[in-house]
């Protein structure tokens, strides 16, 4: 079965549906795919990072310090100076943001950030909501679909093989945006649903793109701790911290004493970091998040609340145990801020993106934020793309790969043991021996990220090496990887501090 769109969209999360929304708008064919289940939007809690007039400087500097020297600055600037415009479309499609007495957007802080500048929706279900309001806004999303394949001729994309409960189908098109998320489903315990299984990455490297910064794999500091839970682990939101939850361990003692001026609203690295190394000293399984002094906690914090008492846990009077679990990557595939890949007529967005904005590691609610702003612009370039291309004349060259059999067998557990919240040299070697050779996209994309954490000999961010504890200056550049013909992974040397796309050939 063959079909035409002028655009597919690979995932129905934010990022997809806002350049989906967009695009769609202006008069573009676009067909969105989407797997089974929910999406990593809708069990974002926190909410979405906005600054506005001079505040925008002021994020810019606590964006740059979670990043830890390894942010473009020139991308952060323009993507936070997009934030309260994007944010304002969402309010205006209906997206009901919690406000105060008076009706001004309320606002929340979280880690790393230095003032309260985070707007939330539903307490602690801001994903849930934006995810609603966008599914709503249209267009249809074909659901239960696996695209398996991007072809390209010499002119860059040319269309999508798609797996659904049809069959195989193919898709012309001359413009393919990726919006799957991230890998925390590679792990054996992570705060994303079990598809985020980086397959926008296999499926970007495998037609010529470049990927960076795979290695900057945050864990969140506060994932529920449930003994022997596997899976996706209910995350108890940073916003808890922010309103003044503190972490200790079983003698009552700090976490983060010491470790930060900012305590335990540290960047998320650093907070993870402290609970790793304080778990080694004592070796027990997790910590203790104590949120008792939170006034109203079940009406500020519903989703977390229901996530606890679905375990026995009354965070109003019992202490919450939490451990650092698999949670957002900070890399991905090499964009621009308007989406564009190395790849003519590919575009990537949301966390599947790597656009410089994040660095080492992410500063908190800056990921809805990113998705946004880069997902409209990125509708933008494809409208471009199409007013240069001859749809009449369009004859795409059958160029697919033939796909691997995929299997996530053993990978999680390989993943987990070695590129954890602290990596050694030795146990990322034993990673890529045991990698080596296996078929499939989640194989392939795990062998990056440990390929990735071996070549940065240096503790930066989110990327910890116990046995090279310290920053090393000459590292502070990304680093960019691909695949070579035989689907190996190779060095691709420094990522320019602009990334920009090939220029494109017009028919």
């Amino acid at each position: 079965m063959t079909a035409s769109a002028d655009l597919v969209v690979v995932g129905a999360g934010i990022a997809g549906l806002t350049a989906a929304r967009v695009a769609a708008a202006a008069g573009i064919r676009v067909v969105v795919i989407a797997k089974d289940g929910p999406t990593g939007t809708s069990y974002a809690q926190g909410g979405i990072a906005v600054s506005r007039g001079a505040d925008v400087e002021v994020h810019l500097a606590d964006t740059l310090a979670a990043g830890d020297g390894l942010c473009d600055v020139d991308a952060v600037r323009s993507i936070l100076a997009g934030a309260a415009e994007a944010v304002d479309e969402l309010a205006a499609l209906g997206t009901a943001f919690d406000r105060g007495s008076d009706g001004s957007l309320s606002m929340t802080r979280e880690g790393g950030h230095s003032i309260n500048r985070i707007v939330h929706a539903g307490g602690d279900a801001t994903g849930a909501v934006v995810q609603e309001v966008l599914s709503a806004a249209g267009p249809t999303v074909r659901h239960h679909c696996t695209v398996i394949d991007i072809r390209t001729d010499a002119h860059g994309v040319a269309g999508v093989v798609v797996a659904g409960p049809d069959g195989i189908t193919t898709i012309d098109t001359p413009a393919v945006l990726i919006a799957t998320g991230g890998i925390a489903g590679l792990y054996a315990a992570g705060t994303n649903p079990p598809g985020s299984t980086g397959d926008g990455i296999a499926l970007a490297v495998r037609v010529g793109a470049r990927v960076a910064d795979l290695e900057f794999v945050q864990f969140h500091p506060t994932a529920l701790w449930i003994e022997g839970a596997t899976g996706r682990i209910p995350l108890v939101s940073e916003a808890v911290r922010g309103e003044g939850a503190v972490l200790l361990d079983r003698a009552g003692h700090s976490i983060t004493a010491g470790v930060h001026p900012l305590g335990d609203l540290a960047p998320r690295d650093i907070v993870a970091r402290a609970i790793a190394e304080r778990l080694r000293q004592t070796g027990e399984s997790h910590v203790w998040l104590d949120a008792r002094a939170i006034d109203n906690f079940p009406d500020r914090f519903p989703t977390v609340t229901a996530s606890c008492r679905a375990a026995g846990i009354d965070p109003a009077h019992d202490l919450i145990p939490v451990a650092p679990a698999a949670h957002y990557l900070c890399g991905g595939v090499i964009t621009d801020t308007a989406g564009r890949t190395d790849v003519p007529g590919l575009f990537a967005a949301g966390e599947v993106a790597r656009t410089g904005l994040h660095g080492a590691n992410r500063l908190a609610s800056n990921s809805l934020l990113e998705g946004m702003v880069v997902a409209r612009r990125s509708a933008d370039a494809i409208r471009e793309r199409l007013g240069r291309w001859d749809l009449d004349r369009w004859e795409p060259r059958d160029l697919a790969r033939t796909v691997a059999d995929d299997t996530n067998d053993g990978v999680p557990q390989i993943l987990s043991d070695t590129a954890g919240v602290v990596r050694t040299g030795d146990g990322l070697d034993d990673a890529d021996r045991r990698l080596h050779g296996r078929a499939g996209d989640r194989a392939l994309v795990a062998q990056l990220v440990i390929r990735a954490a071996q070549r940065r000999t240096e503790t930066r961010g989110c990327h910890t090496r116990l046995d090279h504890p310290d920053t090393d200056p000459a590292l502070g550049h990304s680093l960019a990887y691909g695949i070579d013909p035989d689907g190996e992974p190779i060095d691709l040397g420094p990522v320019l501090p602009h990334p920009a796309a090939t220029a494109e050939v017009t028919r």
